[in-house]
C-alpha cells in the first residue's frame, strides 16, 4: 500500500500545483463580450422593414429625427415612410392609416390634443381605428440618473379602447353633461390576458389590477372579475388588486413593490405618468401601443411628449424616451441585436452624465445627446 500511495501522492501534488498556477475560470457569460447562445434568424429576417413615421407636433420632429440618425448610424434594417400628421387635423389621413396597416409598425412623435372644444384626439382615433388595445409603458431606474426611489421597474399595461375614452358625451339639458364610461367583458379579458402573458414571457413575478370597484361596482367590478378569471390560468404569477387612489399613494411612497400593473383606460394614463415621474421623468420612459396586427411606438408617458416652444427653439428636447421606444420597436421587428446595441448605448450616455438635457439636470441639446449615443454604439 505504501509503495502505491507514494506515486499517487506525487500525482495529486502535481495536479494541485498546476491548478493553482492556472488562471481562475471566468463565470459563464463573462468570458467574452459576445453571447454564448445567439439569436438564430429565419431565412429572410434580415430584409429591411418599412416603418411608418409620424413626426407629429412640437418636439416630435426633433426626437423622431434623432431616431432616424441613430438608425442610419447602426445601419439598422429599417426604412421610414414619413407622413405629416398634426393634432389640429379633424381626422388621421386615410393614406396614413393605410401605411400603418401595410407596414404593421409605426413610430410616432407626440400629437397635440386640443383641450375642451375642438377636434377629437388623433391619438385615440389611431388606437381605435387599428384596435391597438394594449398600451405598455416601462418605468424603471436608469443607472447614473439619481431619483428619490431606487429599484423601480414597473410595467403599466393599460386598456386602450374603451372606458372614459369611449367619447360618448352629450348635453342632457343646458348646463348638464353626461359622459359614459364603457367597460366590456371582451376588452377586460383581453387586456388581462395580455398583462399575464407579458409577465409570463418576461419572467415577471406579479400582476396588480388597479380599480375603483368600491364605487363603480358594476363597471370596475366587471374589470376585476375578468382579471381574476385570467389570473387562475397563471398560477405561477402572483395576483393582487389595489384601489386607484391607494395605488397613487403607494406609488409615490414605495414604488418598488409594483411589478406589472393592469388598468382600465383612464387610470392607466394617470398611473403611467406618475410612475414615469418617480423613475426619472417622462423624457426617458419608453412605451408603445399594440394590437393583434399592428403596433405604434412612442414616448411612454404622455406628459411632455409635445413639449413647448422654448424647447423647440433651443433644440433641447430629450430624445431618450423615443430612442428606447425604438429599441422596443426593433425587438418587435425581431432585430434583437440592433435593439441591444441601441439600448446599451443610450444607457451608457445616461450613466456617464456628460450629455443630458435640462429635464435630466443638464444643459445639452438634442443633437449632442444623439451624437453621444452614436459614439457609444458597439
Amino acid at each position: 500500500m505504501a509503495r502505491r500511495s507514494l506515486p499517487l501522492l506525487r500525482h495529486l501534488l502535481h495536479d494541485s500545483t498546476v491548478a493553482a498556477a492556472a488562471p481562475p475560470p471566468q463565470p459563464l457569460g463573462l468570458a467574452g463580450s459576445r453571447r454564448s447562445v445567439t439569436y438564430m434568424p429565419r431565412p429572410g429576417d434580415g430584409a429591411p422593414r418599412a416603418v411608418t413615421l409620424i413626426p407629429g407636433d412640437g418636439i416630435g420632429p426633433l426626437v423622431t429625427d434623432a431616431v432616424r440618425q441613430v438608425m442610419e448610424a447602426m445601419h439598422a434594417p429599417v426604412y421610414f415612410e414619413t407622413y405629416e400628421v398634426h393634432g389640429d387635423m379633424s381626422t388621421v389621413p386615410a393614406e396614413v392609416i393605410e401605411s400603418i396597416r401595410r407596414n404593421k409598425v409605426c413610430l410616432k412623435g407626440g400629437l397635440a390634443t386640443p383641450v375642451g372644444g375642438g377636434v377629437s384626439s388623433l391619438n385615440v382615433q389611431l388606437r381605435k381605428e387599428l384596435d391597438l388595445y394594449a398600451s405598455l409603458v416601462n418605468c424603471f431606474n436608469l443607472p447614473g440618473l439619481p431619483t428619490r426611489h431606487e429599484n423601480v421597474d414597473i410595467v403599466v399595461i393599460r386598456e386602450n379602447t374603451e372606458g372614459e375614452y369611449s367619447g360618448l358625451e352629450h348635453e342632457v339639458v343646458p348646463g348638464v353633461v353626461e359622459s359614459l364610461k364603457v367597460i366590456t367583458k371582451f376588452c377586460s379579458e383581453r387586456i388581462a390576458k395580455y398583462a399575464f402573458e407579458y409577465a409570463y414571457l418576461n419572467n415577471r413575478k406579479k400582476v396588480t389590477a388597479v380599480h375603483k370597484a368600491n364605487i363603480m361596482k358594476l363597471a370596475d367590478g366587471l374589470f376585476l372579475e375578468s382579471c381574476r378569471e385570467v389570473a387562475t390560468k397563471y398560477p405561477g404569477i402572483k395576483y393582487n388588486e389595489i384601489i386607484v387612489d391607494n395605488c397613487c399613494m403607494q406609488l409615490v411612497s414605495k414604488p418598488e413593490q409594483f411589478d406589472v400593473m393592469v388598468t382600465p383606460n383612464l387610470y392607466g394614463n394617470l398611473v403611467a405618468n406618475t410612475a414615469a415621474g418617480i423613475a426619472g421623468g417622462t423624457g426617458v420612459m419608453p412605451g408603445g401601443n399594440v394590437g393583434q396586427d399592428h403596433a405604434i411606438f412612442e414616448q411612454g408617458a404622455s406628459a411632455g411628449n409635445v413639449g413647448n416652444e422654448k424647447l423647440v427653439e433651443q433644440k433641447k428636447a430629450n430624445p431618450v424616451a423615443l430612442l428606447l421606444s425604438s429599441a422596443m420597436m426593433l425587438r418587435h421587428l425581431q432585430f434583437p441585436s440592433f435593439a441591444d446595441r441601441l439600448e446599451t448605448a443610450v444607457k451608457r450616455v445616461i450613466a456617464e452624465g456628460r450629455y443630458r438635457t435640462k429635464d435630466l439636470g443638464g444643459n445639452g441639446t438634442t443633437q449632442e445627446v444623439v451624437d453621444a449615443v452614436i459614439a457609444n454604439l458597439d
